[in-house]
Formats: C-alpha cells, sequence, structure tokens
C-alpha cells in the first residue's frame, strides 16, 4: 500500500495530510535545507549509531567484484563509499536522489576522499528510473523510501532494473518493538531532536517533518507484504536496535 489517506488526492507529509503533487515539493525544501548537515541529522536522529547500521546492511548485501549497484536516494555517498570495496575497481557505482542539492554535497565529498573512478550520479525520481530493465546487480535505498510519495510504485522500479538473481535492500527507520522503549524514543523524536536541529542546523521543522515520517512509514510485516505484492522474492526484514531500524531485503527471479 502506499500513503494514501481517506482524503482522496493526499498524503503524508509527517502528520499533515497535503495534496499528493506538493508532496515531492515539501520533501525536496527539506533536503535542501539539511543537505549540508545530513551527517549531522542522522547523528542526531540515531546517536550516531546509523555509523554501524550503514555498515551492516553493505557488509550483509548480496554483491561481489564486478557488479553494478544502484543506490537511491544515494546523495551522500555513504553506502556507496562503504560498497566500493565490495564491487571492486572493475564494478560500478550509480548514486541517484531526486535533490540536486544532496546530490552535489555527495558527489565533492567522494571526489575529495578521492572516490572518482566508478561513481555516476544520476538526479532521479525513485518512482521513475531512468534506466533499461535488468540495469543492476544490486539496488539499495538506505533512510529515503519513508520520502518517497508513492513507495509501492519506488518497488516495482527497483524490481524492473534489477537483473534475474538481483537483490534489492531498503534500510530505513521502523517500528520499535520493546514496548519500555516506546516512550523515550518519542521523547527523543518530537522533544529532543527539534531542539537540536535547532540548536545545531539552525531548522528544527525540517527535524521535527524526519521525525514525523518515520512514525508514518509502514512497520515491518507491512513493508514485507509491500515488497512482496511488488513481484519480490524471498522477502524477509531484520531488525536492527530492537527495530529503531530495519533492513528488508528482496530477490528478483
Amino acid at each position: 500500500m502506499n500513503e494514501s489517506t481517506d482524503k482522496p488526492g493526499t498524503t503524508h507529509f509527517g502528520f499533515r495530510d497535503v495534496p499528493v503533487a506538493e508532496k515531492q515539493k515539501l520533501v525536496g525544501e527539506v533536503f535542501s535545507s539539511v543537505a549540508g548537515n545530513y551527517d549531522l541529522m542522522n547523528d542526531l536522529m540515531s546517536l550516531g549509531i546509523h555509523r554501524v547500521w550503514k555498515r551492516y546492511f553493505v557488509a550483509t548485501a548480496q554483491v561481489g567484484k564486478g557488479d553494478r549497484v544502484l543506490d537511491l536516494a544515494g546523495g551522500t555517498g555513504d553506502i556507496a563509499a562503504l560498497l566500493k570495496d565490495r564491487v571492486g575497481p572493475e564494478g560500478e557505482l550509480v548514486l541517484g536522489d531526486i535533490n540536486g542539492d544532496m546530490l552535489r554535497v555527495g558527489r565533492d565529498r567522494m571526489t575529495d576522499r578521492g572516490n572518482v573512478r566508478g561513481f555516476e550520479y544520476v538526479q532521479c525520481n525513485a518512482q521513475a528510473l531512468p534506466f533499461p530493465d535488468a540495469s543492476f546487480d544490486l539496488v539499495t535505498i538506505a533512510f529515503g523510501l519513508r520520502n518517497v510519495t508513492d513507495k509501492d510504485a519506488a518497488l516495482a522500479e527497483m524490481l524492473r532494473v534489477l537483473k534475474v538473481g538481483g537483490q534489492a535492500r531498503v534500510l530505513e527507520f521502523s517500528e520499535v518493538k520493546a514496548d519500555w522503549f516506546k516512550p523515550l524514543y518519542d521523547f527523543h523524536s518530537f522533544k529532543v531532536l527539534p531542539r537540536l536541529g535547532r540548536l545545531f542546523a539552525h531548522d528544527a521543522d525540517s527535524y521535527q517533518y524526519l521525525a514525523e515520517s518515520i512514525r508514518k512509514h509502514p512497520p515491518q510485516d507491512e513493508l514485507k507484504a509491500m515488497m512482496e505484492a511488488a513481484g519480490f522474492d524471498r522477502c524477509d526484514y531484520r531488525n536492527l536496535s530492537g527495530g529503531i531500524v530495519a533492513i528488508h531485503t528482496g530477490y528478483k527471479v
């Protein structure tokens, strides 16, 4: 299922209902605002643990030397940089992001690190990817799917561009499982995070939206069912940090 509500033609932007046509613009404004502080944002949201989650996400991916990988919502370059050793010098990594500001920040950062050969940057919408069928051995999206207006369309496109036998992997904030931890997590998300955003990035509203977007994202079993409905096979997920995030996987057969 996608993000539609009872009101026709609307979708969620955090806890607000907005016209479907406006969500992409609103999300774009958020990420243009936080592009220069994206690492800081993730550190504030996860207390720095996002770096460990990303390393595990990449370390457990089905990928090998010479493979071609598409990393969606990959503007920061974090996932692609970690994947570089996995695909080797003969592999290719395509970073796709709908937000030009994010993509430019990521490209500059990757260039500064000396990561030039084997990387390609494409500004694209996950709901309508500009790649031929069966183009990639692996498609990843880390902390980006919850911001997509039509998640069903994005999942269908991920399946389309995968080669037969290829794997799709989604790393995303999910539903905390421990009842005792939920009040603490909510307090951090809705009381602490916006204040930290105001203090360190001078932008409380964007951080408020990001906290709200996590709660609106489909929980583990619902996202698994969405991947199955999109046509993926052998769908599964693994909770990290008690369900604060989850890694979903699916295969094209």
